[in-house]
């Protein structure tokens, strides 16, 4: 279960995510994180929120952000918010590490996804920060915090998910594991 001042280390790519405020302690309104990536290169397909709006205050480094096609870098003191439901990604092009001020509102089960992704990768079930499609169709299924793949018609999708994303959990695989989070979905 994420809890406030939890820290997560990425073991394979050491990026490091700090929970500030849970969404537990904001009643669902937001969930903040303090982030380090020290990986290079995109961690999670381009992707879009229907519910959530995502905001970034660049800290140090710089932030690539990509938001319906078009690539922005941000530095130290600037600030971002992705709106709900626009095609984004975000990830270090840089040498050096990035730290930014991440906040996902509203905050849902966000938090218990950062928890598992970073779970999952620390139990070699990544390969190059990807985590498969069979994974990623169950994760995107079974999360209030409903997020699409933006590279992916919405159709085929929900197709895949409603066909691919039960049978994968009759092998095991879930949303949110017991494992990392305490809870199962």
């Amino acid at each position: 279960m994420p809890t406030k001042g939890q820290v997560l280390i990425n073991p394979i790519t050491g990026d490091i995510f700090e929970f500030l405020e849970t969404s537990k302690d904001t009643d669902g309104e937001r969930v903040v994180m303090k982030v380090t990536l020290n990986s290079k290169g995109p961690l999670v397909p381009n992707h879009f929120h229907v519910f959530q709006d995502e905001t970034f205050e660049i800290v140090s480094g710089g932030l690539t952000v990509v938001l319906d096609g078009e690539k922005k870098k941000l530095t130290a003191g600037e600030k971002i918010t992705l709106p709900r439901k626009t095609p984004h990604n975000h990830y270090n092009t840089e040498d050096a590490p990035v730290s930014y001020i991440h906040t996902m509102a509203p905050g849902s089960d966000f938090d218990y996804l950062v928890e598992n992704l970073v779970g999952l990768a620390a139990d070699g079930k990544s390969k190059n920060g990807k985590y498969g499609l069979v994974q990623e169709l169950v994760t995107l299924k079974y999360l209030d915090s409903k997020t699409y793949l933006a590279d992916i018609p919405l159709g085929v999708q929900k197709i895949l998910m409603n066909t691919i994303a039960p049978a994968a959990r009759l092998f095991g695989y879930r949303a949110i594991y017991k494992k990392y989070s305490g809870i199962e979905k």
